[in-house]
């Protein structure tokens, strides 16, 4: 593994001005105690300050969320972040055990550390984090949204995404871009873009027809007496990983020249500072890095990685700002002479009891929500196991959602998509409407029961493992693997497409998949047009009416090489 000596040297190379992300508030949260002052307290830094939030996914309230224990790197990158976890995060970074940091970046000791430090995120503190930061900076701040940000939870289904364009609307961010946005289909997403007070970003979305852009690409910023473009990239896969027929109106893809040339424009219009607003994935953007020259900071999202520090490759700066409200970064930047010069950065936790709520936001929250109140505290259960979504290869609630798929629609295999996106529920504690649709509320959520064979089975896990797992990184799409229920298989991350998925078993009797027999397989999210089924939400809630109590034994149906 990289040392952190090594991962830090680069960051030292660009400036000696750079502070840690781990300053004085880790070493409060090290003593057990923390106060709101000493969480923000930043020396501020420069001309321009930029606040990131990314993949919020319509969590208004504070929420749990576990870090993964499993988020493999194969490649160049096998063992570099975010593909660090657990204790090696821990290590890598010099954070203690048992702190709020440690709880709020990894899954180590999560279910004790949750119970002592509590939730995390919502709008209302993320709030109070960017009104004190424009107290202290001035009109030289730029509130930058990555993306998903509509979708994720019953309300944001129900009002079609409008509750977290009324919120977002009160913080006031200066752009934005998208990718989950898009699900709810061509005309929902003009309807709101036309409305928007700021500019929703998109250099990468073209006319599907024309082939002209569709959104507009970029925006000049006059900040600290400079000129700062935002550049806004889109998740590229969307019409792939997402239902195209949702959006048949326009293309995406990453779209190289199309960034360079944004770029070239933007500084023939002045500007000093290029700043990249992705949804492309981490790893995907630090391949862009390495190829497109003169972008000076990504604001990285997609793949919700939370990381400490920025990660640096050349000249171009990383930020990842993890996901669900969790996080807000700060970054101050030091602009002048026709470039940057220095920075500051704090990937600030949003530690709800530590965080004074504002109470403008907080208001707005409550009347957005309060139509829905009754369903979202509607109890359908209760858990013996931590049930969380975050993993490579399985996460208790979808374990939970593969059972409820094998019972309810009577199959022998389950498939549940690998999103990233979804809260968790501590031991003890009762598993609610607002819950459950947090781990799968979406516009195309048919269950649906059909009939494939052995060899269309591993067709479907080869392609997501190639997706997950190919060394190039603009061949991967983020999310992590297809979680399996009823049977069993091995994986090589390292391997090739059509060759990583061995031992496909039924977990049942033992017995291999046989390539040429058909099987009853139930899953949701399919991206056809016109399929048939119950939303999975009701799948989920007839089976918890059945199984009031649920515990999730430890899933060793995955077997990874190493």
């Amino acid at each position: 593994m990289v040392s952190r000596r090594e991962f830090l040297m680069a960051a030292a190379a660009l400036s000696a001005i750079t502070a840690p992300g781990v300053g004085g508030w880790a070493r409060a949260a090290a003593q057990q105690s923390l106060t709101q002052d000493q969480l923000l307290d930043f020396e501020p830094l420069g001309n321009v300050t930029l606040i990131h939030i990314t993949d919020i996914h319509a969590q208004l309230v504070p929420v749990h969320f576990r870090e993964p224990s499993v988020n493999l790197g194969v490649g160049a990158v096998k063992g570099l972040p975010p593909h660090v976890t657990g204790q090696d995060f821990l290590d890598l970074y010099n954070i203690a055990s048992g702190t709020r940091e440690a709880y709020a970046l990894t899954p180590v000791d999560f279910e004790s550390l949750a119970g002592a430090y509590g939730k995390m995120g919502g709008l209302d503190r993320i709030a109070t984090i960017v009104k004190r930061i424009r107290q202290e900076r001035g009109d030289n701040v730029l509130l930058l949204d990555g993306g998903d940000t509509w979708q994720g939870s019953y309300t944001s289904l129900q009002t079609r995404g409008q509750d977290m364009v009324d919120a977002m609307n009160a913080l006031q961010p200066d752009a934005m871009t998208g990718h989950w946005e898009f699900t709810y289909g061509t005309e929902r997403v003009r309807e709101i873009v036309e409305g928007l007070p700021f500019p929703f970003l998109g250099s990468n979305i073209y006319d599907a027809e024309w082939d002209e852009p569709a959104f507009e690409a970029y925006k000049i910023f006059e900040k600290g007496g400079t000129k700062v473009a935002v550049i806004g990239q889109a998740f590229p896969y969307t019409p792939i990983a997402n239902p195209r027929w949702l959006i048949p109106d326009w293309s995406f893809g990453i779209r190289d020249e199309a960034i360079a040339a944004n770029v070239e424009a933007a500084r023939s219009e002045g500007a000093e500072l290029i700043v990249l607003l992705s949804h492309n994935g981490f790893d995907v953007d630090r391949a862009l890095a390495a190829r497109v020259s003169g972008i000076d900071i990504i604001l990285t999202g997609h793949t919700h990685d939370a990381l400490p520090e920025p990660v640096l490759v050349g000249n171009t700066m990383l930020i990842a700002s993890g996901s669900h409200g969790k996080f807000v970064t700060r970054l101050d930047l030091d602009v002048r002479e026709g470039g940057l010069k220095g920075f500051r950065h704090r990937l600030i936790p949003v530690f709800s009891d530590v965080i004074t709520p504002d109470p403008a936001m907080t208001r707005l929250v409550s009347d957005l929500r309060a139509p829905f109140d009754a369903e979202l505290k509607r109890e359908l259960a209760t858990t013996e196991s931590l049930l969380y979504r975050r993993g490579n290869f399985n996460g208790t609630f979808d374990d939970l959602i593969c059972q409820a798929l094998l019972d309810v629609r009577d199959a022998e295999i389950a498939l549940s998509p690998g999103f990233r996106w979804g809260t968790s529920v501590l031991p003890g504690q009762k598993i609610t409407m607002e819950d459950v649709y947090s781990a799968c509320a979406m516009t195309y959520p048919a269950a649906y029961r059909s009939n494939m064979t052995g060899e269309t089975l591993k067709a479907i896990l080869e392609d997501v493992a190639d997706n997950l797992f190919n060394t190039d990184p603009y061949y991967q799409q983020g999310g992590d693997m297809v979680r399996v229920g009823g049977m069993g298989y091995a994986i090589n991350p390292n391997g090739t497409m059509g060759g990583r998925i061995s031992n496909m078993t039924m977990l049942k009797t033992g017995e291999p998949i046989d390539p040429s027999k058909e099987y009853v397989v139930a899953g949701w999210a399919s991206v056809n047009e016109g399929t048939q089924g119950p939303p999975i939400w009701e799948v989920v809630e007839d089976y918890l009416g059945k199984n009031p109590v649920v515990r999730i034994e430890e899933n060793r149906s995955v077997t990874v090489a190493s």
